[in-house]
């Protein structure tokens, strides 16, 4: 495909999982506006889903059943690796991107320095600790199950810090934002053809 053909082509992707404990139906568009319909029956889940379509760009529709009689975990989980799939599934063999991202995002007294590798390896480097262990009624472990669901699906190297912060609500709400920003930055196109990569492929 030719570099000018990379330009038009809006990169997209989209998923359905279902399982006997959540169904999750999604369609992402890389190149996209920031809108975002999403109802996954978490509340705090929507918000910061929201803001990824937001400040990443993205187009992200995402409808989520899951069993959160039992806990929110298996939808939260489930989320994570339905965006991971369509993720991969718009960027395919990642010709032209960017590759690497970065982003520093506060928020008041909260810091967060997120970066992204496309590299076709999923890795994913934690370095977030929380003052509680929830925000509301979410339980703030499953924010790393999230995000480590992500990158395995996307296959995707990805450092995730908070420098400092006591409100945990403004901690991972940076968390979010930075990621998102990384992101964009990662799969933003350069103009060339070519695979960012000296092996010639970002699949593994």
């Amino acid at each position: 495909m030719k570099a000018d053909s990379l330009t038009k082509a809006k990169r997209a992707g989209a998923h359905r999982r279902s399982t006997k404990e959540t169904t999750v139906e999604m369609q992402l568009t890389v190149d996209g506006g920031g809108k975002a319909d999403v109802a996954t029956g978490i509340g705090f889940l929507d918000h910061m889903l929201e803001l990824l379509a937001h400040h990443g760009e993205l187009d992200l529709s995402v409808q989520a059943h899951g069993d959160l009689h039992v806990d929110f975990h298996h939808t939260v989980e489930d989320v994570g690796l339905v965006l991971g799939d369509c993720l991969a599934q718009a960027l395919g063999d990642k010709a032209g991107v960017n590759r690497f991202g970065v982003a520093y995002v506060p928020l008041d007294e909260a810091l967060s320095r997120v970066v992204v590798d496309l590299s076709g390896r999923p890795y994913l480097s934690w370095r977030v600790r929380f003052t509680s262990d929830r925000v509301g009624d979410f339980p703030t472990e499953l924010f790393q199950d999230f995000f480590r669901a992500l990158s395995d699906r996307a296959r995707l190297t990805l450092h995730v810090e908070t420098l400092y912060g006591d409100n945990n609500h403004h901690i991972i709400e940076t968390v979010f934002k930075a990621f998102a920003r990384s992101l964009r930055e990662a799969t933003r196109r350069t103009g060339s053809a070519n695979v960012p990569s000296t092996k010639g492929t970002l699949k593994d």
